[in-house]
């Protein structure tokens, strides 16, 4: 079925194709039409919505209906996502699947309702407390707003661990055609379900670990899963990468406005190609290194002050020389402003 749909709503309806069946959340702008939608769709297929009071207390509801066996997501934005940071570490150090939906506005602190990226850090690299990493997807449309938010159900599963999908403002916001499928559902296994029978008492897993022994043997299994996904799960998109001199990287809507501007540069001479990550984690390293193999320079464009750049600098490891152009406060880089910043730089380097 082809609608025109907003971003933030095309996140609940991928939720319910994926048998998602339990919202727990609190409003912010810009992704309080997750929790309006969620309110709106969740009744009519048997589902539960609760607006919570606070942040904390919706990921503490999301830990429960996890626990329970329920597919269950929230969504919020910088502010509210910090909030949910304790939980988050909680769900999965007791490897509980869900997802959570983080729709970046401007910061640091409340800052303003603007699209940044300024999440990066505190998602991709776990805000929380502990040894633990989140799966992160990075969609760039409403297209992908929904299937990525199908996906994330998928590897959350799949590796008993919180995945997040990380846009932005600009993203949630927009309206554009979304094309979905009703599929037939494939219910998970729920072998972490907390039933209340003696079988399933196991699967309560306490925060507290009094013997040091067992913390480690429990913080080496997640090591092990971790290491699997890091070897599995890496995605990416190239764009006219082969004969590429210059190599423009970015994510999220970002990568929309670097897309044209590769058109552009081509059209003034200048061979530029296009990495979009997908999985900001696991970061898909390998295929960077052989995106660049050849190229002269490597340009990160984010709307930040320069985070995922660290490791596209660390996957490149000086092979390649990386540079950095970021915009923030709500502000998205024009095609032709990029498309200056990229000839500048190829001028200077000569």
């Amino acid at each position: 079925m082809r609608q025109l749909c907003k971003g933030n709503v095309a996140v609940v309806k991928g939720a319910i194709l994926a048998g998602c069946r339990a919202y727990y959340g609190y409003p912010i702008t810009p992704a309080s039409e997750i929790a309006e939608a969620a309110a709106l769709y969740f009744p009519q297929v048997g589902g539960t919505f609760i607006q919570a009071e606070s942040e904390v207390a919706a990921i503490n509801m999301v830990y429960g209906a996890a626990a329970a066996g329920v597919r269950v997501m929230s969504g919020s934005s910088g502010p509210g996502l910090s909030l949910m940071q304790e939980g988050m570490s909680y769900l999965a150090g007791a490897e509980l699947p869900c997802v959570i939906v983080d729709v970046n506005r401007g910061g640091p602190g409340l800052g303003n309702i603007g699209p940044e990226q300024s999440d990066y850090f505190a998602v991709v690299k776990g805000g929380g407390h502990g040894n633990y990493r989140n799966i992160v997807l990075a969609p760039a449309s409403v297209q992908e707003m929904a299937e990525f938010t199908m996906l994330a159900f998928e590897l959350s599963d799949k590796y008993r661990n919180p995945a997040v999908v990380l846009t932005d403002g600009f993203v949630g916001q927009m309206m554009e055609p979304l094309e979905l499928e009703d599929n037939e559902i494939q219910p998970p296994e729920k072998p972490w379900a907390v039933k209340g029978t003696p079988e399933t008492r196991a699967n309560l897993i306490s925060s507290i670990y009094l013997e040091t022994d067992e913390l480690e043997a429990h913080e080496r299994r997640m090591e092990a899963k971790y290491i699997r996904a890091q070897e599995a799960e890496p995605r990416c998109e190239l764009t006219r990468t082969e004969d590429a001199e210059v190599l423009l990287v970015g994510y999220g809507i970002v990568s929309r406005v670097l897309l044209s501007t590769v058109e552009a540069l081509r059209k003034d001479g200048v061979k530029a190609g296009l990495f979009r990550p997908i999985t900001l984690w696991p970061y898909p390293s390998k295929a960077l290194v052989e995106a660049a193999a050849k190229v002269q320079k490597v340009l990160v464009v984010e709307l930040s002050n320069g985070q995922m750049v660290e490791d596209v600098r660390l996957a490149l490891n000086g092979k390649v020389p990386v540079e950095f152009y970021g915009r923030v406060g709500g502000n998205v880089p024009s095609v032709r402003e990029l498309q200056q910043e990229v000839l500048t730089r190829m001028v200077v380097a000569v």
